[in-house]
């Protein structure tokens, strides 16, 4: 049998109503700031909650990756939001900042990691069960990108929240030269202009100019996107990859989730695809080396490009796939 897809109030919540310039005429969008009690202290998780006209019962959590925040999920190109499309197939999404980045409470970076986050989360999905920031949703999908996957991992592994997950970037396989090339890219968010003494410190950022090799290669990338990609970034804590590698990739807690898990991966993916690392040749072969990981899995390819996906070419291709198992999970 192939396993491919075809690309075919409880808590009080300040929340405010606005327009935001990516929105179309089918969905609405505002911000919301989640209160979420973690490191023993009270801390605020900020995201964009949009749903299509009409309202939706079906939420995505999406939560990005090292060095992104929200806006990784809806770039404001005209031809690269995730959200968008997710939207428009009828779900409404949740985007938000990592604790540590955006608009989210910034702790001492040290203080985070994967599992902290994932508490956060776990809490954010309670949230939008109960209504607490405006709908409720009967049905809940978490989606993560690299970090954000391992975050996903362990938030529905442990918490069983969810109906389904979504794992972008991120096999049980890494291929350690493209770790280097990554963590090579980095240094002290302190160091960086964008940031500056401001920032907490215990965070890193990328290098400037080196996010197309550590991110993209060897797929296509204009200009005006890689400017976009670089003036979006944002920071991480290396204490999130300790669980988050050593947890959710390592060891094979991803087989507690007892929901469907779609996992995507580009075609040439330097951190998690090579001949050390997984066979992200196509959806059958990625499969196969994924399936021992999981109770119920579906893949996708997304073809000629490395690791963040969102902004490849082809990434419609891949917001369709998506939507279809969305909505297979979601009856």
């Amino acid at each position: 049998m192939r396993h491919s897809l075809a690309a075919a109030a409880a808590l009080l919540v300040a929340t405010s109503l606005i327009t935001a310039p990516q929105a179309n005429a089918e969905s609405t969008c505002r911000d919301i700031y989640a209160p979420v009690t973690v490191l023993g202290h009270r801390h605020t998780v900020h995201g964009q909650l949009c749903s299509p006209a009409g309202g939706a019962t079906a939420v995505q959590l999406l939560i990005p990756g090292s060095t992104y925040n929200s806006s990784y999920w809806d770039y404001d190109d005209g031809a690269h939001s995730f959200r968008a499309a997710q939207n428009a197939a009828g779900f409404a999404t949740l985007a938000v900042d990592r604790l540590g980045t955006g608009a989210s409470s910034k702790p001492l970076g040290l203080l985070l990691t994967s599992f902290v986050q994932a508490e956060a989360v776990h809490q954010v999905v309670r949230g939008l069960r109960s209504g607490a920031y405006g709908p409720s949703y009967a049905k809940v999908i978490i989606g993560g990108h690299s970090l954000g996957s391992s975050i996903s991992i362990l938030e529905a592994g442990t918490h069983h929240d969810v109906d389904g997950v979504l794992v972008t970037g991120l096999t049980h396989r890494a291929n350690p030269a493209g770790v280097v090339t990554v963590l090579g890219s980095m240094i002290p968010a302190n160091l960086d202009p964008k940031f500056g003494l401001g920032q907490p410190l215990g965070y890193l950022t990328t290098s400037p100019g080196t996010r197309f090799a550590a991110f993209h290669a060897p797929g296509f990338l204009s200009g005006p996107l890689k400017a976009l990609d670089e003036r979006t970034k944002d920071v991480f804590s290396p204490t999130e990859a300790v669980d988050g590698l050593g947890v959710a990739v390592l060891l094979p807690y991803s087989r507690l989730i007892d929901v469907p898990v779609l996992v995507v991966t580009g075609q040439h993916d330097a951190t998690v695809c090579g001949l050390l690392a997984s066979n992200c040749s196509n959806a059958n072969t990625l499969h196969a080396d994924e399936a021992p990981y999981y109770r119920d899995l579906r893949t996708y390819v997304v073809e000629g490009y490395g690791h963040s996906v969102n902004l490849a070419p082809n990434a419609g291709q891949y917001y369709a796939a998506v939507a279809s198992w969305a909505k297979k999970v979601v009856g």
